[in-house]
């Protein structure tokens, strides 16, 4: 027994001279590739036997016979194990290598494709997550692109609209200036007309700064959406009547809701601007409020004809204004953009619909309890 006890702590020892030894090696050599580190490991491995082998041996329980045939066994293993380990070091870099290129495929702008080959789990795992990677980057690509487009879009029709109004502004007063004008209160009426129509569009372009800068603080209240309704709506009757269009508000539960009150009359502002302005003249423009399992859900409906499918996904947009975007009235195509930031930053969602004869906005808030 205590012989066993020598021979393992004499192997021990040899072996763990020879692990010290290829530890270091690996040390010095962790740039180098994954080859060289097998080449290491498998060396070790059989330089701790032969080292604790021999350590044996110069303690006596060992033969001159003995040692030269254990010495021999080692080196035999130790040609096969090196080999072996070359061979799968080999097989790894390549792998790598494929990986990398598709990687580098990947990062010029490319969709990254998986090679075919087969390879370690490890490796096709970092595949997987290049892959996943890869597709959540060209989405990322394709909503800048479009947010680019939409901002460039956004330019030219701000740039068109501000120089209609100011170009007629200043025509009227040049006329004014020169004494020329036939009607001077008229001019001056229309000089206001205009200039408030300047201001709402610069407020709208501060609100949707302070949106998407993430600037937008609300303080909210609790409140009932009938109230909440029936102010909009209030708000909206004289556009109406200018444009022939009825408002009906008969479908609304007073529902109450923890919302910023002075944020959320613009959302219904717009929205009812929105559908009075494109809904014909004898037209019906319906808001309803209802409880759902999802939350609160407000709703307007207008009697616009509808809205193509191919733009359903662009309406919330920066700078979207549908078929009519030269038309005065349409403004600068920001009031939906500034909806939509306005509702989720109250942590909501909205969307759009078609319906039977126009469309169907719907703006959904979280359900307050009691």
């Amino acid at each position: 027994m205590r012989d066993m006890l020598l021979i393992a702590l004499f192997a021990f020892l040899g072996a763990a001279a020879a692990g010290v030894v290829g530890a270091c090696v690996l040390l010095l050599i962790r740039r180098r590739s994954l080859t060289a580190h097998l080449a290491v490991v498998a060396g070790v491995a059989v330089a701790a036997m032969l080292a604790g082998t021999l350590a044996v041996a110069q303690a006596m329980f060992l033969s001159a016979h003995d040692l030269s045939v254990v010495t021999t066994v080692v080196a035999m293993a130790a040609v096969v194990s090196t080999v072996t380990a070359l061979l799968l070091g080999r097989w790894v870099v390549a792998r790598s290598h494929e990986l990398a290129l598709a990687a580098r495929s990947f990062g010029d702008g490319g969709d990254f494709a998986a090679p075919e080959r087969p390879s370690t789990a490890e490796l096709a795992a970092l595949s997987r997550e290049l892959a996943a990677t890869s597709v959540r980057l060209a989405e990322s690509r394709d909503r800048e692109r479009a947010l680019e487009s939409s901002r460039r879009e956004l330019v030219a029709w701000i740039s068109h609209d501000l120089r209609t109004p100011l170009a007629g502004l200043r025509a009227m007063a040049e006329a004014l200036e020169d004494g020329v004008a036939a009607e001077p209160d008229r001019y001056l009426r229309q000089i206001r007309t205009e200039v408030e129509r300047l201001n709402g569009m610069v407020g709208d372009l501060f609100e949707l700064s302070r949106i998407h800068a993430g600037a937008l603080t609300l303080s909210p209240s609790r409140i009932s959406l009938y109230d909440l309704i029936g102010d909009a709506l209030a708000g909206a009757d004289p556009l109406a009547r200018e444009h022939g269009v009825r408002l009906v508000g008969d479908r609304v539960e007073p529902v109450p809701v923890e919302v910023d009150g002075r944020e959320m009359s613009r959302v219904l502002g717009n929205l009812l601007v929105n559908a009075i302005r494109r809904t014909p003249a004898d037209g019906t423009v319906a808001v309803a409020a209802r409880r759902s399992d999802d939350g609160v859900v407000l709703s307007v409906t207008d009697g616009c004809g509808g809205i193509p499918e191919e733009d359903l996904p662009r309406v919330f947009d920066t700078g979207w204004r549908g078929t009519h975007a030269r038309t005065p009235p349409a403004g600068a195509g920001l009031g939906l953009a500034i909806v939509r930031g306005i509702v989720e930053a109250h942590r909501g969602s909205t969307t759009v619909r078609n319906v039977n004869g126009g469309c169907r906005f719907e703006v959904t808030l979280p359900a307050t309890a009691g």
